[in-house]
């Protein structure tokens, strides 16, 4: 019964009331008449606040609360929360919903007010963004309950420790992956194309009918024949596909409170995802200083899981990243000629011209597409209106910075390679639209 009392603690309202009563006790003194209305007052103030007490404190009713949460959460996504709350207590009560977030949500204000008739059951929705990845606790549901007096508050906590684990985005993989495959996805940001021409996965030797491509003829069949005969391609379906990651600290830096390597991560997904949809292999390398994960390149059911569980782990790292160890790693894991997304950042021309003529041995061995990023608060500080010097200056010094990235993504097409330059909440729909690209034009 003591701890019963423990919850229980003043309102707000018990102290306007009460301060009421002080100050008609003050004026007794000078208006004696006020004395006695004081101490009615007095009296009934404590008889309503037992009745108060009495109406909270039924050991034998409760309120009921249950929080449902999704057994996974998406990285970077509006996650779906609700909380289930039943009055059992006997009489209609207002009450205040504390929910004990995850410490990495840093959410402290977090609160949900509503009144509930008794026997109602109220189901309140809210969502949450995570903005990292990894094991999420969901501690105590925290519950301040007022009877239609108000006199008195009664806390009562609920146990209901949850744990979650937040993985890449699962919610823009399935978003995607629909997207892909939709015929009317143009408008949504991914493009359609057509493939053209044969891909070069010889089938068999038939014989020539009419509508047959004359450039397929096989001219040494044809001599042993003594008719025409043309060689019969089918497409090449089992492509790999690598999505390569780096986890320098260049990728560190924070957009709309995810790092660049969280968008690198969910786009790996995303790709890995549509890839298997297009049954080609998807792959997976991370590296810095040193060489991180590696998920070889293969089509089974378990792939994608296994690159789902490879991407929860991975953090980013302090040091720069080793791009020689990263083609020495291509050179000896990845032995067919492949498609290969490497996720990095320049930020200046300088580092960009260091890690150059490694991009062009690999784009020798494979078909290689880096991805880099731009900044989105520096495109807006680029377009801001100028009013002193300092924002003359500040202008210029974002353009500048934007016309060295223009130059990266210029020098790389005049070298021969495929590149991405994109904001980190674009970098989805442009990594699959650059993958269609190439597979319909035959390049995988």
């Amino acid at each position: 019964m003591n701890s019963l009392y423990k919850q229980l603690f003043l309102s707000v309202r018990f102290f306007w009331f009460g301060g009421i009563i002080v100050v008609l006790f003050a004026f007794s003194f000078m208006i004696h008449w006020l004395f006695p209305i004081a101490q009615v007052c007095l009296v009934f103030l404590g008889a309503i606040t037992f009745a108060d007490i009495l109406l909270l404190l039924n050991p034998k009713r409760k309120v009921n609360a249950e929080r449902f949460v999704p057994g996974i959460m998406s990285l970077g996504d509006e996650n779906p929360v609700s909380l289930t709350i039943k009055n059992a207590k006997g009489v209609d009560l207002k009450i205040t919903v504390f929910d004990d977030l995850p410490y990495q949500l840093q959410k402290r204000d977090f609160k949900i007010e509503s009144k509930l008739a008794n026997g109602e059951e109220k189901i309140f929705n809210y969502t949450l963004v995570p903005t990292s990845r990894g094991e999420y606790i969901f501690g105590n549901i925290h519950l301040i309950l007022s009877s239609p007096i108000g006199l008195i508050n009664q806390k009562q906590s609920i146990p209901h420790n949850t744990a979650v684990h937040v993985y890449p985005s699962i919610v823009q993989m399935k978003k995607y992956e629909l997207k892909a495959h939709h015929s009317y996805s143009l408008s949504d940001g991914i493009k359609r194309q057509r493939r053209l021409g044969h891909s070069y996965e010889f089938d068999q030797i038939k014989e020539y009918v009419v509508g047959d491509d004359s450039r397929s003829i096989n001219w040494k069949a044809s001599s042993r024949r003594s008719s025409l005969m043309v060689n019969q391609y089918e497409d090449e379906r089992a492509q790999q596909v690598y999505s390569i990651i780096d986890k320098s600290r260049s990728m560190r830096m924070p957009f709309n409170n995810l790092t660049l390597l969280d968008y690198a991560i969910n786009s790996s997904l995303v790709i890995s995802n549509v890839v298997l949809q297009k049954h080609d292999k998807a792959g997976l390398i991370t590296f810095s200083d040193k060489i991180g994960t590696i998920v070889p390149a293969e089509k089974n059911v378990q792939q994608l899981k296994k690159i789902l569980e490879a991407l929860y782990n991975e953090q980013e790292q302090f040091l720069e990243a080793e791009y020689e160890l990263l083609y020495h790693l291509v050179r000896n894991v990845v032995k067919n000629r492949s498609l290969i997304f490497l996720y990095t950042n320049f930020e200046s021309l300088h580092a960009f011209e260091r890690v150059l003529p490694i991009l062009r041995r690999i784009n020798k061995l494979h078909l290689l597409v880096v991805i880099f990023f731009e900044n989105e608060e520096v495109v807006k500080l680029s377009k801001n209106s100028v009013n002193n010097l300092y924002d003359i200056y500040v202008q210029t010094m974002a353009r500048k910075y934007l016309g060295d990235k223009a130059q990266i993504a210029s020098e790389l097409s005049n070298l021969g390679i495929n590149c991405i330059k994109s904001l980190p909440s674009e970098l989805s729909i442009n990594t699959i639209n650059k993958y269609l690209e190439l597979k319909s034009r035959g390049l995988i």
